[in-house]
């Protein structure tokens, strides 16, 4: 949802060592970018594929929900479904939503764009304590990058105590590649862990706050290996879309290559643009943003 802006990039060229080309060990402000931009097609895409298999609970008849995202498809999106919308769908149905952007960019609410399909299918169990839900992609495009792949959410469902209503916890588990147009390619295995704290069950989606954790690599064309890992949980907060703010605003990633160690703080819970990343035990502020 959020994009790494110029000043990440020169505030981690200013850190980082300078390296020839046989050098692979340095965490360079090129790969950091990458790093970020397929964050933000991970979040993009996470939330429409949760939003698509939500709305098919919410009305059977035609998939449709009258609680709005941060990502509620835009008219250049057209949804098809088998079953057909129309059709009641019975416990044990396989569903498969297909959501086709169209074949010139589309551009969703939070300014990015997409082109391609994304097609998701999962099992309708309205009384699971688990739902999966798998989707795939056919030219499938964010922000002009091409996605290759596969993910799986599983969804869960918590017990409701005396102080937590029962609410949902989704696990993310993605083997993709993302080929930028510039031709390079970027493998990313891992596992996001998203549950929603606040807000679950209201028809708005701006009191929402989700916590995610978890950890992934990410291999580069040279075959150097990257890992990140949530140590600190991220903190979204929907609120900040009114105010015109990133969504994230706590938590820490700690990214480690070889010998080398950065973090990237989101800050207190304030809704700003400011984050502070740090190569080496380097600290420097940097503006944050769409």
């Amino acid at each position: 949802m959020k994009k790494l802006i110029l000043s990440l990039t020169l505030a981690i060229a200013m850190v980082s060592c300078t390296k020839n080309e046989d050098d692979n060990s340095t965490i360079t402000a090129e790969e950091a970018t990458v790093n970020a931009k397929m964050d933000i097609a991970n979040d993009d895409v996470s939330d429409i594929v949760e939003q698509e298999e939500s709305s098919t609970y919410s009305n059977t008849l035609n998939g449709r929900t009258i609680e709005n995202t941060s990502t509620a498809l835009p008219p250049c999106a057209t949804i098809t479904r088998v079953p057909a919308f129309g059709t009641p769908i019975t416990p044990g149905t396989l569903v498969t939503k297909t959501i086709d952007f169209g074949t010139t960019p589309c551009v969703l609410n939070n300014g990015n764009t997409v082109s391609g399909k994304i097609i998701i299918t999962f099992t309708f169990q309205p009384t699971a304590p688990s739902h999966t839900i798998n989707y795939t992609f056919d030219n499938f495009r964010h922000n002009a990058i091409l996605f290759v792949g596969s993910k799986t959410f599983t969804k869960i469902m918590t017990v409701e105590t005396a102080t937590s209503p029962s609410h949902p916890i989704v696990t993310m588990n993605m083997d993709i590649t993302a080929t930028f147009p510039n031709g390079n390619s970027y493998t990313r295995v891992g596992q996001r862990i998203r549950e929603i704290i606040e807000g679950f069950g209201t028809p708005v989606f701006t009191d929402n706050r989700y916590r995610i954790t978890g950890s992934w690599t990410t291999t580069f064309p040279n075959t150097t290996v990257q890992t990140s890992t949530i140590t600190t949980p991220l903190i979204v907060k929907m609120s900040c879309i009114l105010v015109n703010k990133p969504l994230l605003v706590s938590g820490v990633i700690t990214i480690v290559r070889n010998n080398n160690v950065a973090t990237l703080d989101y800050g207190n819970g304030d809704c700003d643009n400011i984050a502070v990343f740090t190569l080496n035990g380097i600290p420097n502020t940097i503006i944050i943003g769409n």
